[in-house]
């Protein structure tokens, strides 16, 4: 799905003609978080998740909390909703067996850098992990699901799109009203350059709320190896738009950009296509690496993916926050936890 443009533009007359239908969405999101009664699942778990329709970096966050619990010593494992993905769960990812169309493209890219779990039941995959040897749980989106409680939500925000026109789906690209959702926050990540000033409306509406902010930042040595060749610039995320400014801000020569919808599960004649003109322009074919992980098998070695993390302004920001979930706890160990 693309988001419309006005989402993203001051709120105008398809935004006002559509307001009554943000404002029963967002009743009916109010409603079922309070009516809900969030169940524990025996060991921390920490939300990672946004509050717009779409990307807003919420798996480079997950990625970098679980480095630093990880670190800690603290077996902490991903847990998915498992999007694009046709199997329900609970169960763990095996990145040598399972595809992007099985458990979908996020469990499958995190599962390189700790165990990932996909379940439909947020509460049954919590306590599966935990069953499974987690002593922790990162979840990747799941804001808005109430019935697994959270020890610690942080909501991400992509700082060139904010909060879009401030409305509520179909007016606009909020999943449910700004302060409902800013209430149940512990903190707010903004990543990139805040254009449109988020800081300052969570500062408004939630002013003890802790914000921090954040960049992402692409691999070294995959830009290096780019730089004086042109590409082939193609992604599906939430806002493709924000790769290929990526790719300009490394001063890449993007000779073209190709715009596929957030999640789309490439087929092989789409990428034989894409192979085909990178070919005859003699570039080399570029993408996320979430989108990479989407690829057919055979095309995986022809296509280059461009790795980013997530760097904070102020490390110990971020720290403070997992302490507040990690101190005094008994955890059996303190030494730093391997990959899978």
């Amino acid at each position: 799905m693309k988001a419309p443009g006005f989402w993203y533009r001051q709120a105008g007359w398809a935004a006002a003609l559509l307001g009554p239908l943000g404002a029963l969405y967002a009743a009916g999101a109010r409603h079922r978080q309070v009516g809900a009664t969030p169940q524990p699942a025996g060991i921390p778990v920490i939300c990672v998740g946004n509050l717009v329709a779409g990307g807003a970096g919420k798996t480079p966050l997950a990625e970098a909390v679980m480095r630093r619990l990880r670190a800690r010593g603290i077996d902490a494992q991903y847990l998915s909703r498992g999007y694009g993905g046709r199997l329900r769960g609970p169960l763990r990812v095996d990145p040598a067996q399972h595809r992007a169309a099985d458990v979908g493209d996020e469990p499958l890219l995190l599962s390189a850098s700790a165990p990932a779990w996909i379940s439909a039941d947020r509460l049954a995959g919590a306590r599966a992990a935990r069953d499974g040897g987690a002593q922790a749980v990162v979840m990747d989106d799941g804001f808005q699901n109430p019935a697994l409680a959270k020890d610690l939500s942080l909501l991400v925000v992509d700082g060139g799109a904010g909060f879009g026109n401030g409305r509520v789906i179909p007016a606009g690209p909020l999943r449910e009203d700004l302060a409902d959702g800013l209430r149940r926050a512990h903190g707010v990540v903004i990543v990139g350059a805040d254009r449109l000033d988020a800081r300052r409306t969570v500062a408004t509406l939630a002013p003890a709320l802790p914000v921090l902010t954040a960049r992402l930042v692409p691999d070294p040595a995959v830009a290096a190896r780019l730089s004086g060749h042109p590409v082939l610039a193609f992604a599906g995320i939430g806002r493709p738009q924000k790769f290929f400014d990526t790719c300009l801000e490394l001063g890449l020569s993007v000779a073209e950009r190709v715009f596929f919808p957030d999640h789309h599960p490439y087929t092989r004649e789409e990428i034989a296509r894409l192979l085909d003109r990178a070919a005859a322009i003699g570039a080399t074919p570029l993408t996320t690496q979430k989108d990479w992980v989407r690829l057919p098998a055979e095309a995986q070695a022809r296509v280059t993916a461009l790795p980013v993390v997530l760097r904070f302004d102020n490390d110990g920001a971020l720290d403070g926050l997992l302490d507040s979930v990690t101190r005094d706890r008994p955890w059996p160990t303190t030494a730093p936890c391997a990959a899978p």
